[in-house]
């Protein structure tokens, strides 16, 4: 395996060189996340390869260039697949989370690690979905001058007609409520070292990166691709992990659900008053009749409303609560490759 510590060197020095002129051969990192993966790891490592290879030999990338899989604590035998592949070919690294921590987390471990090594970084799925060959357009952008090159489903003719629309809702809902995201974009990224090393300077323990890439900044521009079928394998985000990764994106990125709240609370305030006000004329004029149906329905209304309330207000303190511990987002176990293991050893 080449010495990657001669890699960084080298880099560093390009870059202390001049931060603003772009090398026409970057190296490049391709971000791999897996989490179970045995049955489509196999088949999806030898396009990512190949991919890579094709890159270098157009000229479009440098020969140091690499394939970075991070295992992210998976239970089956992903960690020993990447292993071998390590050994099979020097352009493949991998890493090990000590547990599962999550995909966004892996993918942040992946390229946190990265951004020392490289020019630029790809995240990209596992599961063969995202087309590979929108690689050579985002690079080709890198090129133009984008920093952020955001890959963008063109259609979403592949999916049913719950998962089409329950997708687009997400990404509606996430900017209705002031998360700003790119529609239709989830981790199939370009991001070059520049963004990383101010990205690294945000210290969010609760992660969404799709929304928190717009807020570095920086030119960016868009790729847009055919999604394809999973090649093998189920997926690991159903409809339960897209509404928390929804409900995660909106509390971490935005405050708008509070001042929701706060606006609801002067409706129901208002309308309170005017059932006050309708009450004493009832009175003044002899129309009053107890009931207790009308009681019973204010009563739960207004619990319904507190408890909705207090949830959400509740929250965003779990939130901050998990902030203030500034606990580790990732913990790598395991590296492969020379370089990796005396790291490890240190």
């Amino acid at each position: 395996m080449d010495d990657l510590l001669d890699d960084k060197a080298k880099i560093e020095k390009r870059r202390a060189k001049d931060e603003t002129v772009r090398c026409a051969t970057p190296v490049l990192w391709i971000i791999i996340p897996c989490y179970n993966e045995e049955k489509v790891l196999p088949l999806t490592s030898e396009m990512f390869l190949n991919k890579l290879l094709s890159l270098i030999s157009a000229g479009d990338v440098d020969e140091q260039s690499k394939l970075l899989y991070v295992n992210d604590g998976s239970s089956d035998e992903t960690w020993r697949i990447i292993s071998d592949l390590s050994v099979k070919d020097d352009h493949v690294i991998g890493i090990s989370q000590s547990r599962n921590r999550g995909h966004q987390n892996a993918v942040l471990a992946g390229l946190m690690e990265a951004k020392d090594h490289c020019d630029i970084t790809i995240s990209i799925d596992c599961d063969g979905q995202d087309d590979i060959d929108a690689m050579t357009q985002m690079v080709a952008e890198y090129k133009k001058g984008s920093e952020v090159v955001y890959g963008v489903r063109s259609d979403r003719n592949n999916d049913t007609w719950f998962k089409k629309n329950t997708a687009e809702s997400f990404y509606r809902l996430l900017n209705m409520m002031g998360a700003e995201v790119v529609f239709n974009h989830a981790d199939y990224r370009l991001v070059s070292a520049r963004v990383l090393k101010e990205f690294a300077d945000f210290q969010e323990v609760n992660l969404f990166l799709r929304g928190l890439f717009p807020l570095v900044g920086f030119r960016s521009s868009t790729v847009y691709y055919v999604r394809h079928e999973r090649i093998a394998g189920d997926s690991h985000y159903p409809l339960r992990k897209m509404l928390a990764l929804a409900f995660d994106g909106i509390t971490s990125l935005s405050v708008k659900p509070i001042r929701l709240i706060t606006l609801m609370g002067f409706i129901v305030a208002a309308f309170s008053i005017l059932g006050v006000i309708w009450s004493i004329v009832c009175f003044c004029m002899g129309r009053t009749v107890s009931g207790w149906a009308s009681m019973t329905s204010i009563v739960c209304f207004l619990g319904g409303v507190q408890l909705i309330a207090l949830g959400v207000i509740g929250e965003y303190i779990g939130k901050i609560y998990l902030e203030v511990k500034h606990r580790p987002r990732y913990i790598i176990s395991e590296r492969t490759g020379q370089f990796y293991q005396k790291e490890s050893d240190r």
